[in-house]
């Protein structure tokens, strides 16, 4: 059996670097805004996310291990690609934290006096931190250099953002009302122009 890239040395130590330096900001954000009175906007997304995003990537990590059949070609060259693609990924949610500020938690928080944010990223679409998070787990699945491992993280990936997506806009568009509806008229949700 092949042993994967990213538990081959160097490589393995310098993905775990890529991985920390990635999602320790991540954890900290997770557990802002967590008191009890949140539940009801939230709707269980956050549990969600955290749940199935860990689930994924351990299936992820399994089948790149064991379903050697579903093995990309070029795995060196991917796993290049794929700490390329989580550092980018990961730059692009940084400045989603930087353009909401205190408006980005981990829970669905959203108050009355709220204001619509529609600059950098958010001028284009609704959601682009989800956009980003999608991509660094594109990133991951690609530095494992298995088609199933990919297909596992982006599906499971694009159904706990899905609802996230729902829960929030209804929220905002409930509490917000007509600023934040206007901003949906005009901007796609995930990719500019497209979707």
């Amino acid at each position: 059996m092949l042993r994967l890239v990213v538990f081959s040395w160097p490589y393995g130590l310098l993905f775990l670097a890529v991985l920390f330096w990635a999602f320790a900001p991540e954890f900290r954000i997770v557990s802002r805004g967590t008191d009890s009175s949140t539940s009801s906007q939230d709707a269980g997304s956050k549990r969600l996310i955290m749940v199935g995003q860990g689930v994924a990537m351990f299936a992820a990590f399994w089948i790149a291990a064991s379903v050697t059949s579903a093995r990309l070609p070029h795995p060196v060259v991917l796993f290049w690609a794929g700490l390329a693609v989580i550092v980018g990924g990961s730059l692009l949610r940084r400045h989603c934290w930087r353009m909401l500020g205190a408006s980005f938690t981990g829970a669905v928080i959203v108050t009355p006096d709220q204001a619509v944010v529609d600059r950098g990223a958010y001028r284009y679409v609704r959601h682009p931190s989800y956009t980003a998070g999608a991509i660094m787990f594109l990133g991951i699945g690609l530095t494992l250099a298995n088609w199933i491992s990919v297909a596992v993280l982006i599906g499971a990936v694009a159904a706990v953002y899905g609802y996230r997506v729902s829960v929030e806009e209804r929220a905002l568009a409930t509490t917000i009302g007509g600023p934040y509806r206007r901003y949906m008229s005009r901007t796609k949700r995930f990719v500019p122009f497209v979707f």
